[in-house]
């Protein structure tokens, strides 16, 4: 059984499209369940979660989505867990099987889909993030990211060894080699769980950090990709950036982060400073990405990095001047956010 766990918290924007989409999967109901882990949502999310006749609704008290996912996987009973968020919507009907194939093979330990699929109906922002193929553009500078790219033509800058088996890619991965790998789509073997931490919170790429670690290496990159309806404007996605970076801050600083971001290579973080300065180079960016894949939505490439610069650059102000990190509240959380 795929245990598929979902995080909420004021979801209604997106859920209704991510439930259905995965109660249209060509799979019996008995082949899988659906966790949803809200965090005290007070909007339409529950009564959409039961209107599809989830399996499963559990409390998640410490409100953040890496704590919905372990009170999730906590209640689950598969013996592998889908991570899908709700704004994730599942393309097309066979997803659900093509993704868990692979783990006919036994060293697959986990699945995620290659890409991020463009809709043409979704708003342009949202469009430009599946385009770019990651969530935040510094990662492309770094060349850590684990989807593909427009820009590159590659789902990953890292040199990441794999064998293509047709329906997949089967990547060995390695602490020295480890895209972001782990969140929107991401299924693994429940078994890793003996060898990794994940409670209190599940921080996806911490966990997929460990497993490697722990000589768990072999994952398939599947081909096929998913929905993310991340962001729909930019101060939407402005308050995201805030987010993930004050977040990060404060549990590294409470030492519950592992993934080695300290190897994250300098130049590259020097290389985005100063092409979003002078312009020019990501404006060739949006350039090349549009003559790969046209679309109107690369005129967002040079606004996101320039947020992403403004966002990052404060926080590690704040943290160099010794000022006291906290994560954001959720309280007036509202996902899929426009």
């Amino acid at each position: 059984m795929v245990s598929i766990v979902i995080p909420t918290l004021n979801s209604e924007r997106t859920l209704d499209e991510c439930l259905r989409a995965i109660r249209a999967q060509n799979l019996p109901r008995g082949n899988y369940e659906i966790v949803i882990a809200d965090a005290g949502s007070t909007d339409g999310t529950l009564e959409i979660a039961r209107t599809h006749g989830v399996e499963r609704i559990v409390e998640n008290p410490l409100k953040t989505g890496e704590a919905g996912k372990t009170a999730g996987i906590r209640a689950a009973r598969g013996d592998l867990i889908a991570l899908v968020d709700s704004d994730n919507i599942l393309p097309d009907a066979e997803w659900l099987a093509r993704m868990t194939a692979p783990f006919a093979d036994p060293r697959i330990v986990a699945s995620e889909p290659l890409a991020y699929t463009v809709r043409r109906g979704d708003p342009a922002l949202t469009r430009y993030f599946a385009l770019l193929g990651m969530n935040d553009p510094l990662c492309l500078f770094t060349r850590n990211y684990d989807r593909y790219s427009a820009i590159t033509g590659r789902w990953t800058g890292l040199p990441v060894a794999q064998t293509d088996k047709g329906d997949y890619l089967e990547v060995a991965l390695t602490e020295e080699t480890l895209p972001t790998i782990g969140a929107n789509g991401f299924i693994f073997r429940r078994s890793l769980l003996e060898h990794v931490e994940w409670e209190p919170y599940f921080f996806d790429i911490d966990v997929v950090h460990q497993a490697v670690r722990a000589g768990f290496r072999h994952v398939a990159k599947v081909k096929t990709g998913i929905v993310h309806l991340y962001c729909a404007q930019l101060g939407a996605f402005a308050a995201k950036q805030r987010r993930r970076i004050r977040d990060y801050l404060y549990f590294a600083g409470e030492r519950q982060r592992t993934y080695p971001w300290a190897r994250q290579r300098r130049m590259g973080i020097a290389t985005f400073v100063l092409s979003t300065l002078l312009l020019l180079p990501i404006i060739g960016q949006a350039v090349i990405g549009c003559l790969r894949r046209p679309d109107v939505a690369w005129l967002y490439h040079v606004p996101v990095c320039w947020i992403t610069l403004w966002t990052y650059g404060t926080a590690t102000l704040r943290k160099l001047l010794g000022l006291r990190q906290a994560p954001v509240a959720r309280e007036r959380w509202q996902a899929g956010s426009k």
